[in-house]
């Protein structure tokens, strides 16, 4: 993509995460045209409308409530092979990321980032760099270095009480309301988080839920 786009859709039923798309993309693009959608049979309605223009950028979520974004990218892609799909997920996990991009996804961006990071990674499509979040890419490039991966530490043990504050960390609390749900500090709730991101090797809150997710903690289909 060589010029800024002009029209964008944005298909995400959470209202917090629209309006942080939303506020991306007019930082990245201030000109740009925003659609957007809050399920799947909206933007399929879209997308089946004879007169309805191809958008030059989708930004779209995979757990939608009426079904996966993988449906509308794949439907996106047979009517508009040109429209540039990025997936806006907390998942980075490969049953997720791997199913998107072979559906058309050609981006794939975390929702634990401010608004201007996403915009940054957006402004890169203008010089031909693929929307991808850091880590996303990281697990890219692990996906092919399978003797890095098998050669990994066995997963790090968490205890009771660190279990409990990841699994409301994965379900959206913030510190404060983990502090006050587990009638623990919030000094020391902080302190159980920095060791639970130190024993499992991750450094945010996407890679906190999607850890809590592989434990069980948190069902698979939250966003």
């Amino acid at each position: 993509m060589t010029e800024a786009p002009r029209l964008a859709w944005i298909v995400e039923d959470l209202p917090h995460a629209r309006a942080w798309v939303s506020d991306a993309l007019t930082r990245a693009f201030p000109d740009i045209e925003i659609r957007t959608a809050d399920c799947l049979a909206a933007a399929m309605q879209w997308l089946d409308a004879s007169a309805t223009p191809a958008p030059d950028i989708a930004l779209i979520d995979l757990g939608l409530p009426d079904g996966s974004g993988t449906q509308l990218i794949e439907a996106m892609q047979r009517r508009w092979s040109g429209v540039l799909c990025v997936v806006s997920t907390v998942f980075d996990d490969d049953a997720h990321l791997f199913p998107a991009l072979r559906a058309g996804a050609q981006g794939y961006v975390l929702k634990d980032q401010a608004a201007e990071q996403l915009a940054e990674i957006l402004r890169g499509i203008l010089s031909g760099q693929p929307p991808l979040s850091p880590a996303v890419a990281r697990r890219l490039l692990k996906h092919f270095q399978p003797n890095l991966a098998q050669s990994a530490p066995p997963t790090e043990t968490l205890t009771p009480r660190e279990t409990d504050v990841l699994r409301l960390i994965a379900k959206g609390f913030t510190v404060a309301q983990v502090a006050a749900s587990l009638s623990l500090s919030p000094h020391t709730t902080a302190g159980y988080v920095k060791d639970i991101y130190r024993k499992l090797s991750i450094s945010s809150r996407a890679e906190a839920t999607l850890e809590a997710t592989r434990r069980g903690l948190v069902d698979s289909g939250a966003h």
